[in-house]
């Protein structure tokens, strides 16, 4: 699982932002920011770049 849509909370962008910025559609940012699916590295690192936040910011630990 991600947690896209509270970093970009935390960054003061929306989706509609983050799809412009990959040039994706925002129905896909849509559904990775609800985790029905998931980006694949290379965006993920993409957007952690984009949000100036490490990767793993992006990530949720489900080891807890």
């Amino acid at each position: 699982l991600n947690r896209i849509k509270g970093a970009l909370a935390d960054a003061g962008k929306t989706g509609v932002w983050l799809a412009g910025q990959l040039g994706k559609d925002p129905v896909t940012v849509s559904k990775w920011c609800t985790n029905t699916t998931q980006p694949d590295l290379q965006t993920l690192a993409k957007i952690s770049e984009l949000l100036k936040i490490n990767i793993r910011e992006l990530l949720v630990n489900q080891n807890l």
